[in-house]
């Protein structure tokens, strides 16, 4: 199967500590690593681990961090389209507490994919079973339609809004006012709407409530779980399944990363999906 994830990229210092430091407070980290992460890159990666091939439309800026996140997200199987950004390459710091929520400080400008770059090879989308549009503009939004199966995320509402066409799929958190969903947010309303609600599990419209799928180990971190929920509902939907069965797959992968560390650690294969 062939997908494509349009979206940003972040480069991410983690830090594990037993607990988020209050003001005033000094904590240590107990470990520390770094590398491509963000809702474009993780998504990406995940489809990846599904057996599909894997186009990233993005943007990346002209300096190391922006050289490095391209090499690993090359090495983990991505095909990265990437516009060079004058900008520096984003950067985020994320806390990973003692329980495994992680806490993100984002720093600097979301490099967005823009549909009137002709650098990009578009056209490429009108071969692609499912894209999942994570962050980019009016323009990349309609590129996108041209996939056979759309999902994006509830984050970007005010482009959704601005396109004007049928999603195949929302997703997004009830637990993140940033990515709430009320109905008649967009006309006309998507096929299909998907909340989650992290251990509770969340809700699908049409479909109802879905419980959250059993871990497949002791929990590490949340980092990537949204992100990697997103991809298994593109995926599931892409090829062909009917909506719940697509939302119980996307929640073996929510659950699937969180037993691992950071976003990579732990991600569902092609080999476990049946």
């Amino acid at each position: 199967m062939r997908v494509a994830v349009i979206g940003h990229v972040e480069w991410v210092d983690f830090a594990r500590v037993e607990m988020l430091p209050q003001p005033g407070e000094i904590v240590h980290a107990s470990a520390t690593w770094a590398e491509a992460a963000g809702g474009g890159a993780v998504a990406a990666v995940q489809l990846v681990e599904l057996g599909c091939e894997t186009l990233l439309f993005t943007a990346l800026g002209e300096d190391e961090l922006g050289r490095q996140a391209r090499e690993q997200l090359e090495r983990q199987g991505v095909r990265v389209l990437a516009t060079a950004s004058q900008e520096p390459q984003r950067r985020a710091f994320t806390h990973v507490d003692g329980n495994g929520e992680r806490t993100i400080t984002v720093l600097g400008t979301k490099l967005r994919p823009r549909g009137d770059d002709a650098s990009l090879p578009w056209e490429e989308l009108r071969r692609c079973d499912g894209v999942y549009f994570v962050s980019g503009d009016v323009a990349a939004l309609r590129k996108a339609r041209h996939g056979r199966v759309l999902v994006a995320t509830t984050r970007e509402l005010d482009t959704l809004r601005q396109g004007g066409d049928v999603l195949d799929a929302v997703v997004g958190s009830a637990r993140d006012v940033g990515e709430e969903y009320r109905p008649g947010a967009l006309e006309p309303p998507p096929r299909v709407v998907v909340q989650t609600s992290g251990s509770l599990g969340g809700w699908a419209q049409p479909g109802g409530p879905f419980a959250a799928s059993e871990r497949p180990g002791p929990m590490e971190d949340t980092y990537g779980a949204g992100d990697c929920f997103a991809a298994g509902l593109t995926y599931g939907l892409a090829s062909g399944a009917e909506p719940m069965e697509a939302v119980a797959l996307a929640a073996r992968c929510g659950a699937a990363v969180i037993t691992g560390r950071g976003p990579y650690g732990r991600m569902l294969k092609e080999a476990e999906v049946v």
